[in-house]
């Protein structure tokens, strides 16, 4: 062990690696009731996506503690499974085995762009203010969609969304009412806990909410009629799900886009393709390269590089892993895998060394078992961490200097566009178009980056031949 890890070169122990590895744990353990409740909505059946949630949490936690000695873990990221489900799915109109193909070519860009060193291309090819707004964005984006699948936020027609009722006067219920507080209550708890310092205090707000809310459905006529008809209580019934319903989709009914060119041209596929994939695979890699950086920043674990800069131990193994472990995901049945900021909560308690990784790993396998259990979880108790993910994330835009233009406009956008058009992909475009016009007129388009034209071109071409 001291040989695989190097325990005493980092100034650890056996068991200050496993703390760790069971404070990120629970730090993050909610993604394997928010993700598979997500895709529920395209129709997969719950266990399946849980069950594929966690074994991708597995090999991705286990390959960047093996393969870069790094205390952090991986899973399905949060926002890339929104852009999963409501952009490309309900959005775009693909389905959800098409869906997969995608997170498959995003997970092999990955790996050749990791490998070729052409990450580095990507990465300097968006603009600094636009990487600082894309995580925000996303933030809002996913809060916006905690908003609405508690019900708090409702369709309007004629202002397309406004605030559900509580007006017991008028339409609203006990019944309608109750789940809205519920969520409200969670998001307080989640907050309360993490200000007392409870590192896995959005968990515990979902477990809160969920006492809450079988507590208070006492006091609703009928809210046990039929309760636990139709669930399984077998915790096998998960796996049997997650090999019928999505392992190897990705290649049994990925590649037939029939429903997709039933109503759009080969064309329109072809710049959906690209665009769709460069999206994922630039969101997952700002999120990825962020963390780890931040992560390591946490811990003091960075080292000096050639250049005397400042970067994160084993920066392409760690990149890896999470290509590869991408890949396995869209196998499996979800969306793209990213390393975790809540890895830090284990770095803070300790953790040095993949060892503490691996005890993340056992934790996410051990879940895998409690499917039953994380099945009764109700939206609007996950609902609260889908919000609070999201202001979690907000907190980039400190950085943006909202004070020159020339930056706040593309930034604006970028976040703004996001949740207001329903797609990462159109605030990510919106901002690169916006900071190429700004730059152009004001005599500075030298300033940008050739690849920064191609990947806005391309955005171009989705927009003026696609949507």
């Amino acid at each position: 062990m001291e040989k695989l890890f190097h325990l005493k070169e980092r100034g650890t122990t056996v068991r200050t690696e496993i703390v760790a590895g069971i404070t990120t744990f629970m730090a993050m353990a909610y993604i394997m009731m928010v993700n598979p409740g997500m895709f529920s909505e395209l129709g997969v059946p719950y266990g399946a996506v849980y069950i594929a949630t966690g074994i991708s949490a597995v090999i991705g936690t286990l390959l960047i503690g093996l393969l870069a000695n790094l205390p952090l873990a991986q899973a399905a990221g949060m926002g890339l499974n929104a852009f999963f489900v409501y952009t490309v799915c309900f959005g775009f109109g693909f389905t959800y085995a098409n869906a997969l193909v995608f997170i498959l070519f995003d997970g092999i860009l990955f790996v050749l762009l990791t490998a070729t060193g052409l990450r580095k291309v990507i990465f300097d090819a968006i603009p600094l203010p636009i990487k600082k707004a894309i995580p925000a964005g996303i933030g809002l984006f996913i809060a916006f969609l905690g908003f609405q699948d508690s019900g708090l936020v409702v369709n309007d027609d004629a202002t397309l969304v406004n605030l559900a009722s509580f007006n017991l006067l008028g339409k609203a219920t006990w019944a309608s009412i109750m789940p809205l507080l519920v969520t409200v209550a969670a998001l307080i708890a989640m907050v309360v806990f993490l200000k007392k310092g409870v590192k896995s205090g959005i968990l515990w707000g979902i477990l809160f909410g969920t006492g809450v809310y079988y507590i208070l459905g006492f006091t609703v006529p009928g809210f046990y009629d039929g309760f636990l008809s139709g669930v399984s209580l077998n915790p096998l019934t998960a796996f049997k799900e997650f090999g019928s319903d999505s392992l190897f989709k990705v290649f049994t009914e990925g590649f037939d886009f029939s429903a997709f060119l039933a109503d759009h041209s080969v064309g329109e596929l072809v710049i959906a393709f690209l665009t769709t994939v460069l999206a994922f695979c630039m969101v997952d890699m700002f999120d990825t390269m962020g963390t780890l950086y931040g992560a390591c920043r946490t811990g003091n674990m960075l080292v000096k590089n050639e250049k005397g800069e400042d970067e994160v131990p084993n920066m392409n193994r760690a990149m890896l892993a999470d290509a590869i472990a991408t890949c396995t995901a869209s196998v499996c049945g979800t969306s793209t895998v990213t390393t975790y900021v809540e890895s830090s909560s284990g770095v803070a308690a300790g953790g040095r060394t993949g060892l503490a990784a691996m005890a993340t790993a056992a934790l996410f396998f051990l879940a895998m078992f409690l499917s039953p259990i994380a099945a009764l979880i109700p939206s609007c108790a996950y609902a609260a961490a889908l919000i609070y993910v999201g202001i979690l994330m907000m907190g980039g835009v400190k950085d943006i200097d909202w004070s020159d233009p020339a930056i706040a406009l593309p930034a604006f956008l970028t976040v703004a566009m996001m949740s207001f058009t329903y797609n990462i992909s159109y605030g990510i475009a919106f901002g690169l178009i916006s900071y190429i016009a700004v730059k152009l007129f004001t005599g500075k388009v030298k300033e940008v980056n050739a690849a920064t034209y191609v990947i806005t071109l391309l955005f171009l071409a989705m927009f003026f031949l696609t949507h």
